[in-house]
């Protein structure tokens, strides 16, 4: 076993390339399911946009194509792995806060002028509106991901006490916050926007620190089959939706707010990966591949968006192409020469704001671990604002579009970067 193979629970400063393939392969299906969901025409004034997902049949899709579970997944072993590694708790929430939101700030700055200069060139309010929800709703993911980075000191000393118990009580209480959402209670249900990823970022810690880490390929094959069958039986009995991701005009979401249903999605998911974990790693080329992705995968989930804009801008307002039918000859034609063009754009965008991940980042923090919490909420406040509500444009009001919540975010990454001047040494003055 090479260094960097190493099963989880190595002390060794090595990284675990099965989560690197996780994460990577996780984003990746973010996009493609990204690029080919859309179903877009435009007439007169008016952008029309459907989901190719809801064709009869293609929910069963979204069981694979829904990886938010092993992003958590990944991400609390990871965070786990890093914390141990880190020289103090405040180092680790320094670094962490930094560097997810320091990809961010580009966006940011491009999306709060787009939409004024696309209403300029003649685009329709309603466009514009799409597209600038559009560039903004993925952000809930950052905010949510932030909640969890501020509880890792506190889930992981949970975890080392508890064990199992933990992700345990954690999904107790989102099957009470679905009961009351579906009990007429709808709103309580954004409580499992914490609950439900809290819990499957806690099994990233049983990864790295506990017996899932070191599963048999046939108990990984039973734990998946258990995790899909559970979610299975309640999406036949039970009040769910079948499809992991919400559908125009369904009236209950698995998504948004998150329901328990993604906990057991992420026990199947997690453990059919985990069966094949030896094959992963050892795919032809996928070091390079990694080499590439993991230094910039947060630009690449923040920027395939836009790229879906520029995409669609051009071919469907400028040049009036209309989706084909999903399902169609036409469809399966087009759609690799859509994903192509989307990604190219992406690329180009990636040359221009990749560094902003890339580089190191050289800023010495002095911030006390009270600010840099601090610092994660007023983020994760803004993130979450400019999610619900979009780039609307600056001319329509500064302070009921995106600028008060762009000011949270600033003032979260001002606070996480903040350094103290220290007192210069005294110096012997030789008489």
């Amino acid at each position: 076993m090479t260094t960097s193979q190493l099963r989880p629970g190595s002390t060794r400063a090595t990284r675990d390339i099965f989560l690197d393939v996780v994460r990577a392969g996780a984003i990746l299906l973010v996009v493609a399911q990204h690029w080919m969901m859309p179903v877009l025409s435009f007439s007169g004034t008016t952008l029309a946009t459907g989901n190719a997902l809801a064709t009869p049949g293609w929910w069963i899709i979204t069981w694979a194509s829904q990886v938010m579970p092993l992003v958590f997944f990944a991400g609390g072993a990871a965070n786990l792995i890093s914390l141990r590694r880190a020289t103090s708790t405040r180092d680790w929430f320094a670094g962490r806060v930094r560097r997810l939101l320091i990809p961010v700030l580009p966006l940011l700055a491009v999306w709060l002028v787009v939409p004024d200069l696309l209403r300029g060139i003649g685009v329709p309010g309603q466009p514009v509106q799409v597209a600038s929800a559009i560039a903004a709703q993925l952000l809930w993911f950052l905010s949510v991901y932030l909640l969890t980075v501020l509880l890792t000191p506190l889930m992981v000393a949970a975890h080392r006490r508890w064990g199992l118990a933990v992700p345990a009580v954690l999904a107790a209480l989102g099957v009470l916050v679905d009961v009351a959402r579906f009990s007429d209670l709808g709103m309580i249900g954004y409580a499992n926007a914490v609950i439900v990823w809290v819990a499957v970022h806690q099994l990233g810690f049983h990864y790295v620190e506990g017996r899932l880490g070191s599963l048999t390929r046939r108990a990984a094959l039973v734990l998946s089959a258990a995790g899909f069958g559970v979610t299975a039986l309640l999406v036949a009995f039970g009040p769910y939706p079948a499809s992991m991701i919400g559908m125009p005009g369904a009236p209950v979401s698995n998504m948004s707010p998150p329901t328990v249903l993604l906990l057991f999605l992420a026990f199947g998911q997690i453990g059919f990966l985990l069966a094949f974990r030896d094959k992963l790693i050892s795919l032809p080329r996928v070091t390079a591949a990694l080499s590439w992705l993991a230094p910039r995968t947060m630009s690449v989930y923040l920027w395939h968006m836009p790229a879906l804009v520029v995409v669609s801008g051009v071919t469907v307002f400028g040049l009036r192409y209309s989706t084909p039918e999903p399902g169609s000859s036409l469809w399966f034609l087009m759609a690799p020469a859509w994903v192509l063009v989307c990604g190219l754009v992406l690329l180009g965008l990636l040359r221009m704001f990749d560094r902003f991940e890339t580089q190191p980042d050289s800023l010495v923090v002095t911030a006390r671990t009270p600010q840099l919490v601090l610092a994660g909420l007023l983020a994760s406040g803004g993130l979450l604002g400019l999610a619900a509500h979009g780039f609307a444009p600056l001319s329509d009001g500064l302070l009921t579009g995106p600028v008060p919540w762009v000011a949270l975010i600033a003032a979260g990454f001002t606070l996480a970067g903040r350094q103290v001047s220290l007192p210069r040494p005294l110096v012997a003055v030789r008489r």
